[in-house]
């Protein structure tokens, strides 16, 4: 089979799966994409993408087929995978979206199709679990009717600058006609290049190591931002002066939420415990990176003591909710550490976002208007979205005199906020 001829359908329609989708109806006649929420189709179909990840323009032009029935993805020949695969309550890796995408597509399995999954895993998901599952659920024998291939996504969200076709795109499959064919498909559309992994089990452990080394960098950062500040000292002044060194590594503190870098270690510490060994950088890296929401929450209420101040009546705002500046997604938010610790003081904080008009309420927390920020003790500057920083010489105005201000990520120029405020940042 030509790749021309392959039949593509594309499991899940999220920050990953509808650029994937997206760029392979611009080369491929028969593109389909599926998703479980009829929520999330019908705005598709509408021309919407809430992610802001495809312009409506691309939306409206592009020929991929959107559905949220599963007899769609009939007559696929190249399947791509690319749901969630999330942590549970214990930090377990939860494979039941990667078992609902096996029970979808094991009826509608071709002889010959090939079945690409792009998750998150550890080493050797693809083939231990899924392949069995696809077995099941098709009556077909993988390797014979049916091949498997991994392509770790990289996508980042919001980044308008590395897209799927621009970063390179690790390919591989159990057997080299089944890569050829992975690659000739991904061929189609990665401008950047591929690199061929020599098996699945190479690409998944390359995916959740890239996440896992920027948690332990970032936690790096967290914990020396705790320890200078003790020493009264800024640490932005002092990456700054550290990052005039060639080889010193840009990582900055930081809140670490989303679904991918808080997420993707304990897939590798999972499977590693699993063999016997206890990681024990990784786990520490998790710890300190997961603590960083409540850090921020008790640093203000030692500031508001220290300025004498009764931290329960507190007036206190927060700004951004989302994981990440300029995303719609609040998944996995480290935000909301920071508000159950301020709540288990005794304070009701006001939180605004940008993209509130997206959130779902969590635990009856709601959205204030941006009106309500005033005569403010504390003001907290969560995420740093562009109309924040846009309106930077106005957030000073919010805060009473002899306030705090905490920029965590130092976004706003410390020029504009008055002497009367107390600032901070990590």
């Amino acid at each position: 089979m030509s790749s021309a001829e392959e039949k593509i359908g594309i499991l899940g329609l999220g920050y990953v799966g509808l650029p994937v989708a997206i760029a392979m109806a611009k080369k491929f006649p028969h593109v389909v994409g599926f998703d479980t929420s009829e929520r999330r189709v019908e705005t598709l179909q509408a021309g919407e993408d809430w992610t802001g990840e495809v312009e409506p323009a691309e939306l409206a032009a592009s020929s991929l087929e959107i559905s949220s029935d599963p007899d769609a993805l009939k007559g696929a020949s190249f399947f791509i995978v690319t749901v969630p695969t999330p942590i549970d309550e214990d930090n377990r890796p939860d494979l039941s979206p990667l078992n609902s995408a096996c029970e979808i597509i094991g009826p509608r399995l071709s002889p010959g199709a090939i079945v690409v999954f792009e998750s998150t895993v550890y080493p050797g998901v693809s083939e231990d679990y899924c392949g069995p599952l696809l077995e099941k659920y098709s009556g077909l024998v993988r390797s014979k009717d049916f091949f498997l291939g991994y392509s770790p996504e990289r996508i980042n969200p919001g980044d308008k600058k590395h897209r799927l076709e621009t970063i390179i795109k690790i390919v591989s499959a159990e057997n080299q006609e089944a890569l050829d064919r992975v690659a000739a498909v991904y061929g189609a559309v990665i401008e950047a290049g591929l690199h061929l992994a020599p098996s699945i089990k190479v690409a998944e452990a390359a995916k959740v190591i890239e996440n896992t080394q920027r948690d332990i960098n970032i936690a790096l950062m967290n914990e020396i931002s705790k320890i200078l500040d003790r020493m009264d000292v800024p640490t932005n002044e002092v990456l700054k002066a550290a990052n005039t060194k060639w080889n010193f590594l840009p990582f900055t503190p930081g809140l670490v939420g989303g679904h991918c870098i808080g997420v993707d270690p304990y897939y590798l510490t999972s499977a590693a415990q699993k063999l016997g060994y206890q990681p024990e950088v990784i786990l520490a890296g998790r710890r300190i990176n997961d603590d960083m929401g409540a850090h921020v929450a008790r640093k203000a209420i030692k500031m508001l003591t220290k300025l004498g101040k009764d931290a329960a009546r507190a007036k206190v705002g927060i700004l951004g909710l989302t994981f990440k500046e300029d995303v719609p997604d609040f998944r996995n938010s480290k935000v909301f550490d920071i508000i159950d610790e301020l709540q288990d003081y005794g304070i009701a904080p006001l939180v605004h976002d940008p993209f509130g008009d997206q959130f779902r309420s969590k635990d009856g927390l709601q959205i204030s208007a941006l009106n309500d920020f005033v005569d403010l003790d504390v003001l907290i500057l969560a995420v740093g979205h562009q109309s924040y920083i846009a309106d930077g010489e106005q957030l000073a105005q919010r805060i009473k005199p002899g306030g705090i201000f905490m920029d965590l990520k130092s976004v706003i120029d410390a020029d504009v906020i008055p002497d009367t405020i107390s600032r901070w940042s990590l």
